[in-house]
């Protein structure tokens, strides 16, 4: 089921997991507890961006499975 919108949030997703690692990287080689804390509140963020970006990807699958579904009745 290809849909340019699923692709889009894909995209975010993957984008999100890559800038996860970097900062994972970062938070590893700084010892300044400033600059951790910051790197934590970062990491904080793109987890919960991420969550937000699968909520919304099972709530569009949703949606298009029900479109399906209601189309082949037809």
């Amino acid at each position: 089921m290809r849909d340019p919108y699923l692709d889009e949030l894909r995209d975010e997703f993957d984008k999100y997991s890559n800038q996860l690692k970097k900062l994972k990287k970062k938070l590893l080689k700084t010892n300044s507890s400033e600059e951790q804390a910051k790197i934590i509140k970062q990491l904080d963020s793109i987890a919960n961006k991420m969550e937000n970006n699968q909520k919304q990807s099972v709530k569009v699958t949703k949606s298009r499975i029900k479109e399906r579904k209601q189309k082949s009745k037809k």
